[in-house]
């Protein structure tokens, strides 16, 4: 049914666009009264009309764009900004969003009560968009079809399928029994998971305040938000997640951790590291997901320049060294590692790991996690290494002397050694260790490799469009002169398949090698600024040089480049930098 059945307005246009006969026109306004449907539906259910010809002849008319459905590709995402009932009360579907306008596609050109209505419930924008009654029909019937029960398990998430299940937050969790026989809660819990991996979103953040709840998905480096969920249901879902990952349900005053692990498609496990912490209102519940996949461990797949995968794959071939991955939480760290020991790993080496906590499982290296409640930290993991004939040693971080000390140490006498390190850049890495109270002349015989890096979120490769910008902006930004001409930068723009114009991320990387100029530095306690003019002055990129040359290659936006590497130029904004 259609609170706009057949409305009196509708014979202005009808005779005015000389559809049909005013006789004919009066007896179609009175049949889609009679059958409660819109205009537009009842002329071309009843053939009276061509739904081509009528949708191009309302878009002149009322000036409207016209659009063809079938080029749409309609992300489930994009769908779940207006409920359902809207879209089926008003017989509009939402085509695409891009910040605070929404799109929306509909057969009927009087739209202004339906977006007036969407208006309120999205707080967005909305656009009508007119497309063709004959492919809006059986889209909305499918949409119909799927509000039958347990019909929107195959969508995506979306706050529709928490409001189905408001009445289960009445019912108290205290022992958990209550939420392993919950099977609606059971499987929204399982759809949150899988849809979770479907979007590529690498965390999942369940968390309470006062009076709602709020899910939010972690995409390609940003959150946002999936849904608020009442109190009673998030705890109810945390719960859920407690019980599977084998936590101790009664216990809310302390943080926990633990893993879930899961069937997936096509035999593939599906791993979820989630940790539990209890605040004001409630435990607030974060889950990372690990991508077990073996193509995430090739270091074609990374980022790296031929140039910097060389130096890599050079150090890592050494027998003896110390290689240090740096950069801030989420940047990438372990993953370029674990991409190093995949190359490493072969029968005829012993390799061990010690880490906080095993992210990836990798078959044939012994693998330790740290667990401080009995002693066994780093250091101590370390030394046990040390005695069990190691080849390659990798230590998930280097967070304090002690560690640092023995690291160092095993790289002087004949071990391969790989850590990560929390530092801005790699040549501020020499200072990081000087104040953990190692010695210039140990760091300038251990270190072979420094590898500082962070994320970059990737152009939507179907909606960025080209950027002009004046050649002294570019230079202003740090382009060189002489590569302007060769230089073509793109700008995010946003559709139904990405999330604001980016879809996906790549790393960048100022890989730097310990040559015999830079060891010397080191030895007379020089600083990280004469180590960065070394590094220059040998070639090797910065941070912001590798950020420029993927946007220069169009793989990102210069908008990113300045968000990510925090340029010391004005931030590049695309509004105020485009030529008048």
């Amino acid at each position: 049914m259609n609170n706009k059945a057949g409305s009196p307005k509708d014979m202005h246009w009808l005779t005015s666009c000389r559809i049909l006969a005013p006789a004919l026109a009066e007896q179609a306004l009175q049949g889609a009264r009679q059958q409660r449907l819109t205009l537009v539906k009842y002329l071309v259910d009843n053939a009276l009309v061509d739904s081509t010809q009528l949708a191009s002849t309302l878009a002149r008319a009322f000036n409207l764009p016209l659009a063809d459905l079938d080029a749409f590709h309609l992300d489930p995402r994009t769908l779940a900004t207006v409920s359902r009932a809207l879209q089926l009360r008003h017989r509009m579907v939402p085509l695409f969003r891009h910040s605070q306008t929404l799109w929306l596609g509909s057969s009927d050109p009087d739209t202004r009560e339906s977006t007036t209505q969407i208006r309120f419930q999205t707080g967005c924008k909305p656009v009508t968009v007119l497309v063709e009654e004959h492919k809006l029909a059986p889209l909305l019937q499918r949409l119909q079809d799927d509000t039958a029960p347990d019909a929107g398990r195959g969508d995506s998430l979306a706050q529709r399928d928490f409001d189905d299940i408001h009445a289960a937050e009445q019912r108290p969790v205290d022992d958990g029994k209550a939420a392993v026989s919950d099977s609606p809660v059971t499987r929204l819990v399982d759809k949150m998971l899988q849809d979770a991996r479907h979007q590529a979103a690498s965390d999942i953040h369940i968390e309470p305040f006062e009076h709602h709840a709020r899910i939010r998905f972690r995409q390609d480096g940003m959150l946002r938000e999936i849904a608020r969920p009442t109190s009673g249901l998030a705890s109810r879902i945390t719960a859920r997640l407690k019980i599977m990952a084998r936590l101790d349900i009664a216990e809310k005053r302390l943080p926990q951790d633990g893993r879930i692990k899961l069937d997936g498609p096509h035999r593939k496990k599906m791993e979820y590291r989630i940790n539990t912490l209890p605040t004001l209102w409630g435990e607030k519940t974060v889950l990372r997901l690990l991508d077990q996949g073996p193509d995430r461990l090739e270091l074609d797949g990374l980022g790296f320049t031929p140039a910097q995968k060389q130096l890599y794959v050079q150090a890592l071939q050494h027998q003896q060294g110390l290689i240090l991955v740096t950069g801030p939480t989420g940047s990438g760290k372990s993953l370029s590692l674990y991409a190093g020991l995949n190359l490493l790993n072969t029968r005829e080496r012993n390799i061990a790991t010690v880490e906080d906590p095993v992210e990836i499982h990798l078959d044939g290296i012994n693998q330790v996690p740290v667990n401080a409640r009995i002693g066994l930290d780093f250091a101590h993991a370390l030394r046990a290494f040390l005695r069990q004939d190691p080849d390659i040693l990798m230590v998930g971080e280097i967070r304090d002397p002690e560690t640092a000390k023995i690291a160092v140490r095993a790289a002087q006498t004949g071990h391969l050694v790989m850590s990560t390190l929390h530092t801005n850049s790699a040549p501020e890495t020499l200072a990081r260790l000087l104040d953990m109270d190692i010695a210039p002349y140990q760091l300038a015989t251990s270190l072979s490799l420094i590898i500082a890096q962070r994320l970059l979120r990737r152009l939507c490769t179907r909606c960025k469009k080209p950027l002009q910008l004046p050649d002294n902006m570019l230079i202003h930004e740090g382009f060189s002169p002489d590569s302007l001409d060769r230089i073509t930068l793109f700008e995010a723009t946003g559709c139904s398949v990405c999330h604001d114009g980016y879809r996906g991320r790549t790393g960048i990387f100022e890989t730097v090698p310990i040559t015999g100029a830079i060891s010397r530095v080191m030895m007379d306690a020089g600083n990280s600024i004469q180590i960065a003019e070394l590094a220059a002055k040998a070639g090797f990129n910065s941070l912001r040089d590798s950020a420029l040359e993927k946007a220069a290659q169009g793989l990102t936006s210069l908008h990113e480049v300045n968000r990510v590497t925090s340029s010391s130029n004005t931030e590049f904004t695309a509004e105020h930098s485009r030529p008048q």
